[in-house]
């Protein structure tokens, strides 16, 4: 194996945004370094609400405010008329 291809791995401090602080081993800084974080399960809405909360302020909340239901009532139309 060649030397020195691997990154080192060591211990650091992680904080979380409400100061909870824990060790885990990571490749980021020098050992013993702190890791605050901006963004956390805490804070994140993915994590806050579950996933609708964030699909319904998305893309497709955006779609059904502009088409409504047009998707849903053409597709209604051709059932009938195949029938």
């Amino acid at each position: 194996m060649k030397a020195d291809t691997h990154p080192d791995y060591h211990e650091i401090t992680v904080v979380m945004t409400d100061g909870t602080i824990y060790q885990t081993r990571s490749t980021y800084g020098e050992p013993g370094a702190t890791l605050k974080l901006d963004v956390d399960p805490l804070t994140h809405p993915a994590w806050q609400g579950g996933v609708a909360r964030v699909v319904e302020r998305g893309q497709m909340d955006k779609f059904t405010r502009r088409f409504g239901d047009f998707v849903t009532s053409s597709s209604k139309r051709n059932d009938e008329k195949s029938a």
